[in-house]
């Protein structure tokens, strides 16, 4: 049975978590593989074709395939480009790029969700602007996922988010876009926004899950959608990144539900 509290938002059992788990663990599987297989030469959609074989030989369901007519596996953002880029064969990755690859699947009816930013060749060879860009993002995302814990409030992850972004440089964060509650759907109640002060909006209760995803621009935080209505660019040409993972408040504190380690080598052991 699904529960959902006074906000609308779905609270999901123990074994329901489990559910959750075994659809993030697909998830973060696929994009370590996709990370180990990003090389020059390659094209987005090559990339594609790796993630949908992946998500289907572990049983389950590419869940951005066809989705609201999205064309593809995994959204595929290309330096400039922030989220929901379509994967194509037009656009070798060249090194010196990076590239923000965002996945989803569904597994027994539960959605696992989650974004990596990876550089395309040698860290040598890449812009040391766009390698700090990469890590405050990354970072971000940690400091977001840290305040998920059962009393809080939900602007609280936002605040964390803005805090430390805003305490490493001038990062653009884009506004319309950010993170969102996770379960039977890939896309619910609530929004999480990237901004903001904290101890605002609905508490925080054991059994949510949410997608905690920042994007950092290395400009402006202003965007525009492009002509094939998906591809969201920044306005000025800078270059984003955009890191991502699902995420659900237990009675020990935040598990990871598409991090390989259940976020512990970063949040360290659930109390």
């Amino acid at each position: 049975m699904l529960k959902k509290n006074r906000h609308g938002i779905q609270i999901k059992t123990p074994e329901q978590l489990r559910g959750m788990r075994a659809a993030g663990l697909v998830v973060g599987r696929t994009l370590e593989l996709l990370r180990e297989s990003v090389e020059p030469g390659m094209t987005p959609l090559d990339l594609d074709v790796i993630a949908e074989k992946a998500i289907r030989d572990a049983g389950a369901v590419p869940s951005f395939k066809g989705y609201q007519g999205f064309p593809a596996t995994i959204c595929a953002s290309v330096n400039a480009e922030v989220v929901h880029g379509i994967p194509s064969r037009a656009r070798e990755l060249r090194a010196g790029d990076i590239i923000s690859i965002d996945c989803g699947a569904i597994l027994d009816g539960w959605h696992g969700d989650a974004a990596i930013t990876v550089p395309v060749g040698p860290a040598e060879e890449l812009d040391p602007k766009l390698i700090e860009l990469m890590r405050v993002t990354e970072e971000a995302m940690w400091r977001g996922i840290s305040a998920l814990r059962a009393g809080g409030y939900l602007s609280d992850i936002g605040h964390q988010i803005e805090r430390y972004a805003r305490s490493q440089g001038r990062y653009g964060i884009p506004h319309e876009y950010g993170g969102h509650g996770i379960g039977t759907e890939m896309h619910m109640d609530p929004w999480v926004a990237n901004h903001g002060r904290p101890g605002r909006g609905p508490r925080l209760e054991v059994g949510m899950c949410l997608a905690i995803e920042p994007m950092l621009n290395l400009g402006t935080d202003k965007t525009r959608v492009l002509a094939d209505d998906w591809t969201v660019v920044t306005l000025d040409g800078k270059a984003s990144a955009h890191f991502e993972h699902s995420v659900a408040v237990t009675e020990s504190g935040p598990w990871v539900l598409t991090a390989l380690d259940g976020g512990e080598s970063r949040l360290g052991p659930r109390e």
